[in-house]
């Protein structure tokens, strides 16, 4: 028979051998389990190793559901698995987990403050908006169970990031919010009904049985609230207080369970108050406003689009020259696959035959198609608009273009703006200051022989609960989002009116965003003896049976009835026969090509045409300008504005020099427009960005402050951080208004807030102010912010 070691934590046998071991007492010991292991490994670094020393009994084993909870997660380290979801760029690896259990900014900064600690982590990034973190690590010293189990240990539940089963945890937690509101609702006005009879004496002089069965009736009623309404409070603290550190839920959740746990004695000993109102309704209150911050995360969450959306779920693959469909995601390096017109390209690719138009407008924003021959690059997403091409898989899937965009989109994401870590730093010492005043009131009544010291230690956690101090912020950005959403102004992120006062320096995208996207002919240059009414009549006679954008800048001009053999050269233009006149339009710069000389008259032209090989007349071709450019740039003047576009140095310089803009940038790519934006940074500037498509992303995302229009791209959505539904750029200067009052708003309830809690708190120390006078006082404090931030709506 095999003699089994004990576990050294908790004293069962320890079957796997040496596989769990913690070094304890200068010795290395056996534990049983992961869980012994990581407790003993936690009473060890913090040096309570004493423990083991002069304990008298084995300790209690730990939860067997993180072995299996490890064992689970194992599965992450499988190469076959982490392919979907992991990027390896050299030694350090990235992922994107989905994050269930967060309920505020304090869990997001709970996760980076314990991760960090973890050797081998790079940078750990939490998005609480979108419940989601980004993670670099170094592959060689950490694996990723590693990563979740760590995240795991300290109460939160990681996953590879899915659209679906991300949506799926949001419509989990909607309904148990919706759950716990309810019941805190209905029991809160039946408890409040009692109350209210015994303070005012509306039942008259009620005997000692009466008080004592309505005690019991509250107690009752209460305690669902306390224990289910009110059981998120109690885990958000549990789990600060396990990572050694304190949330605002700390104080409340004490506040909470002290008030219930006396009353329960009160009633059950029939001496004492009893509070069981003021619980059902503070937790009421937190809960209503926690849901409306819930709501406001995922309404901005919600514009987020999956970038697999824009590739195509599958692909012909060319197998000894047969096509057979097959997965996209399942395409690998080399392999040849068969794209035709009108289909998207499912991946990044090499031409080996063929030639087409390829609508990138996915990637660049512009609205032009780029000529792809033999030995040129395409890339997933973009749109074959006309020719079958044959490509070789260049790059995995994980790694296409399109998906190193939203990549850099969320590195950028990942700097923490200076006020997210202040308010962290300034929540925490508010809530050791109230906890430091809380205990210091109690011990002091207590030793000067006062019955009532703990009551006067909760009316200073009740009374100097920061609802009002919560509120100052939240109240105002709403009222003030709720105006600018009757605009058609849409806010992602509650902090931007606050950023955009503080904004120097605007940059602008050219297609989509001060342009609309739609060729129209600009000038007209006629060296014929033909009108410009027969030359534009022979123009679109050809130009109607061309699919290429440029052919809409005629669609509005009559036709020719007898028009036949249509030509369309890739490159070269268009081409036909119109009343018995061979017509072609091509681009001037190709004219070379086509062994001609352009008339000097027709250089600054964008298109030119010919009639029977002689030159007739050119054609300015622009994209229109939204009607509202103009406004909007004179009304903004006093800050510094740059032009900054994919497009064409000719394109960008007419549409700066026809809107007044002197800083100009063309033909920049989306990491041209990233480096840009963070060299302004770096020269303390603040940043506004206005772009639409998905090649801003990146920029978007590094801005100080990100606005997109409704017609825009969906990733363009997902980094911006305003949203203009009408594609109303006049709406920019009101927003700038609206977060200058918002501003002064927040200072006044800020003001309000930390006045009151220094007038209130001696009236709470010394006495003088009861538990349901705190409630009171704190619910007239938060009115009375609440009340100012309305004046927002007008």
């Amino acid at each position: 028979m095999t003699n089994t070691i004990p576990c050294y934590h908790c004293g069962l046998p320890a079957v796997d051998g040496d596989k769990y071991n913690t070094h304890v007492l200068g010795i290395e010991r056996q534990m049983c389990c992961p869980g012994c292991q990581a407790v003993a490994q936690a009473i060890v670094e913090n040096g309570l190793e004493d423990y083991y020393r002069f304990r008298t009994e084995p300790g209690v084993k730990a939860d067997d559901n993180i072995q299996q909870t490890l064992d689970q997660l194992a599965i992450f380290d499988e190469q076959s698995i982490q392919q979907d979801f992991v990027v390896h760029q050299g030694e350090i690896s990235e992922i994107q987990l989905s994050l269930s259990g967060i309920s505020c900014a304090a869990c997001g900064w709970l996760i980076e403050k314990q991760l960090s600690k973890v050797s081998g982590i790079k940078q750990v990034s939490v998005n609480v908006t979108a419940n989601r973190a980004l993670v670099s690590w170094y592959s060689d010293a950490l694996s990723l169970s590693q990563i979740m189990a760590s995240i795991e240990r300290i109460g939160y539940h990681p996953s590879p990031f899915q659209q679906e089963q991300h949506e799926a945890l949001f419509q989990q937690s909607h309904k148990a919010q919706l759950k716990r509101i309810g019941l805190a609702g209905l029991m809160t006005m039946q408890v409040m009904m009692l109350a209210i009879g015994v303070y005012f004496d509306l039942f008259g002089d009620l005997e000692k049985e009466t008080s004592s069965f309505f005690n019991w009736i509250s107690l009752v009623l209460s305690t669902p609230v306390v224990f289910y309404s009110g059981a998120g409070f109690y885990h958000s603290a549990y789990k600060a207080l396990k990572a050694k550190t304190v949330n605002m839920d700390v104080p409340v959740s004490i506040a909470l369970l002290a008030t219930y746990f006396s009353g329960v004695w009160a009633t059950v000993f029939e001496h004492g108050q009893v509070y069981f109102e003021s619980v059902c309704m503070f937790i009421f209150l937190l809960l209503v406003s926690r849901f409306i911050e819930h709501q406001a995360r995922h309404k901005a969450a919600q514009i987020s689009a999956n970038m697999l959306q824009y590739i195509p779920l599958t692909a012909n693959l060319m197998v000894e020259e047969e096509i057979q469909p097959t997965l996209a995601k399942s395409l690998q390096l080399d392999d040849v696959i068969l794209v035709k017109a009108g289909e998207t390209i499912p991946i990044d690719g090499l031409v080996l035959t063929g030639h087409a138009q390829i609508d990138e407008s996915l990637l660049t924003g512009e609205f032009y198609p780029v000529d792809k021959n033999t030995g040129d690059t395409v890339y997933g997403g973009t749109i074959n608009k006309s020719g079958t091409l044959t490509l070789k898989v260049t790059s995995q899937f994980k790694y296409a273009l399109v998906n190193q965009i939203a990549r850099l989109q969320e590195q950028a994401m990942a700097s923490k703006p200076k006020i997210a870590t202040m308010a962290d730093q300034f929540s925490q010492y508010f809530v050791l200051a109230v906890l430091f005043f809380a205990i210091g009131s109690f011990t002091f009544w207590w030793l000067q022989g006062d019955p009532d010291a703990f009551w006067i230690a909760i009316s200073v956690l009740i009374a100097t609960c920061p609802c009002a101090l919560g509120l100052a912020t939240p109240s105002a950005l709403s009222f003030a989002m709720a105006n600018l959403n009757k605009q058609g102004v849409l806010l992602k992120r509650s902090d931007v009116l606050e950023q955009l006062t503080q904004v120097d320096h605007l940059v602008l995208d050219k297609t989509g965003t001060l342009t609309k996207g739609e060729v129209s002919i600009s000038a007209m240059y006629n060296i014929s003896a033909l009108s410009d009414t027969e030359l534009l009549q022979y123009a679109h006679s050809v130009e109607q049976y061309s699919e290429h954008p440029i052919a809409r800048a005629f669609s509005s001009f009559p036709v020719f009835t007898q028009v036949e053999d249509f030509q369309f050269s890739l490159g070269e233009g268009v081409s036909a026969k119109v009343n018995q006149q061979y017509v072609e339009l091509f681009a001037a710069h190709s004219a070379a090509s086509k062994n001609a000389n352009v008339p000097e008259q027709l250089k600054d032209s964008s298109i030119v045409m010919r009639i029977d090989g002689e030159f007739v007349c050119g054609f300015e071709l622009s994209d229109t300008l939204r009607p509202d450019v103009s406004d909007m740039l004179a009304r903004l003047s006093r800050k510094d504005i740059t032009l900054l576009s994919g497009d064409s140095q000719t394109n960008v310089s007419q549409v700066a020099k026809r809107i007044g803009i002197s800083d100009w940038l063309a033909e920049q790519s989306p990491q041209d427009k990233l480096a840009f934006v963070q060299r302004l940074q770096e020269n303390e500037h603040r940043v506004l960005m206005i772009g639409d498509g998905i090649n801003d992303a990146p920029v978007l995302a590094q801005a100080d402050v990100a606005v997109t229009l409704g017609a825009g791209a969906d990733l363009a959505k997902t980094s911006a951080d305003v949203i203009l539904l009408k594609n109303a750029l006049s709406k920019l200067p009101y927003l700038f208004q609206i977060a200058i009052r918002c501003k002064q708003k927040i200072r006044q309830n800020m003001a309000w807030a930390l006045g009151y809690n220094v007038l209130v708190l001696p009236l709470a120390v010394s006495g003088v102010l009861t538990p349901w006078m705190a409630v009171i006082g704190m619910s007239l404090s938060s009115i009375i912010v609440v009340v100012n931030s309305v004046r927002l709506l007008k």
